[in-house]
């Protein structure tokens, strides 16, 4: 039997005026899932200057990435399920603390072996953001939005790789990769002030309310159907970020050292394909409302893992620029719907659990990824590495058709 605030909340989440709240929710995760963005896109912009400076080999700079998204995957579990515990918006002031401190520290790093470890311990800091932010705007949202919602706060990351873009070229290049990561504190105290007084989504409260906030991860695997529902969105969240970071991280390495072309060139890739995605993203969360999150993930995977065969056999820089932007697009157009697709197949008390668990768990099995991507341009070159990602959206897609179920217009629980 529903409660008063149950059928309040559900009124409020079904408005079609969107209310103050829901705007704040919506701001104070996009901001956060920005400063997501800057921390990774600065280390992959960086990796030429700060492999000059410790004279590091691909394969010392893929362990950077792996070591960081390994600490994402760390962090994104227990400050997942924390915030299932304890309110999300509440968890989130601690990850963002230990960001701030440890990417400090990177600045000063005398050495790769402490560099190494302070990437690690801001990667558990940086992981529970995603989770924390999308389950935030999912359970604030309505239904209808939902997906839309969501899309904008993955448009935070897009804005975090701008800024980093134009910290590398107009601050990395004077005064050195140290004061990139300095400035990188920076935005991390503002997303906390963002946080500043927000409250807990009602659907949340009620469960505390009734003491029933417990931790609750057995809930991902409950049943066979659950399981493989699980499993399938692993799969899927795997291929984004290894898509992603493999694009992203190596291709601005690939401009500067395999094609010999000047440094600056890697800022107008970065920021062409930065809005391609944008574009993509904000497209494709609106298709997911409209007509469904499994045909819109399936028309987008098969798309990317063609495309991205035929990109990287060009190597005219004006090419890869202007459809840099196309990649971009298809690529990445996908986080738009993450954040709702995740939180519509778990109850309330272990939707948190959910969100950062499965994206932080793809996310860590894509940094392993980099270090077979770097073995690839070590042995062959990275364009042919970067091509055999293709073969990777076509196992998403296969995800998709098997294992995940659709679940367009679903309420909350």
């Amino acid at each position: 039997m529903k409660t008063q605030a149950d059928i309040v909340t559900q009124a409020e989440n079904e408005s079609i005026e969107t209310t103050p709240y829901q705007k704040r929710t919506l701001f104070a995760s996009t901001v956060g899932y920005a400063l997501d963005g800057m921390d990774m896109m600065i280390l992959g912009v960086c990796f030429s200057l700060i492999g000059a400076t410790f004279n590091l080999t691909n394969t010392d700079l893929g362990t950077l990435t792996s070591v960081t998204l390994l600490g994402a995957v760390l962090g994104g579990i227990l400050f997942g399920v924390l915030a299932d515990k304890y309110g999300r918006v509440r968890v989130f002031s601690w990850t963002i603390l230990i960001f701030s401190f440890f990417t400090g520290l990177c600045a000063i790093s005398p050495n790769y072996e402490c560099f190494l470890v302070f990437r690690f311990l801001s990667g558990l800091g940086l992981g529970g953001e995603f989770g924390i932010g999308m389950t935030l705007v999912s359970e604030s949202w309505p239904k209808k939005k939902r997906s839309r919602a969501t899309a904008i706060v993955a448009l935070g990351f897009q804005l975090g790789i701008i800024l980093a873009a134009l910290s590398v070229n107009f601050v990395g290049e004077i005064y050195g990769w140290r004061w990139v990561f300095a400035i990188g504190v920076l935005p991390a105290l503002f997303v906390a002030w963002t946080r500043k007084g927000l409250k807990e989504p009602q659907i949340w409260q009620n469960l505390k309310d009734q003491n029933k906030n417990k931790i609750a991860i057995h809930k991902l695997f409950k049943s066979p159907k659950t399981t493989a529902t699980t499993i399938g969105l692993t799969i899927a969240c795997a291929v984004q970020n290894f898509g992603f970071y493999g694009l992203m991280v190596w291709m601005p390495n690939m401009i500067a050292t395999e094609l010999q072309l000047p440094f600056k060139n890697t800022m107008f890739w970065t920021i062409s394909t930065t809005i391609g995605m944008s574009l993509g993203i904000i497209i494709f969360g609106w298709l997911c409302d409209k007509v469904g999150r499994r045909p819109s993930y399936i028309i987008f995977l098969l798309v990317s893992a063609i495309s991205i065969w035929f990109y990287f056999q060009q190597t005219d820089m004006l090419v890869l620029i202007i459809f840099g932007a196309v990649i971009g697009f298809f690529v990445n157009g996908m986080m738009g719907g993450y954040g709702a697709l995740l939180a519509e197949h778990y109850p309330t008390d272990a939707r948190s659990s959910a969100e950062n668990i499965i994206f932080n768990v793809g996310r860590g099995i894509a940094g392993v990824s980099q270090v077979l991507i770097a073995y690839f341009a070590t042995v062959y070159s990275i364009s042919y590495a970067l091509a055999l990602l293709s073969a990777a959206y076509l196992l998403s897609a296969a995800a998709f058709v098997f294992l995940i179920p659709e679940t367009k217009g679903k309420q909350l629980d």
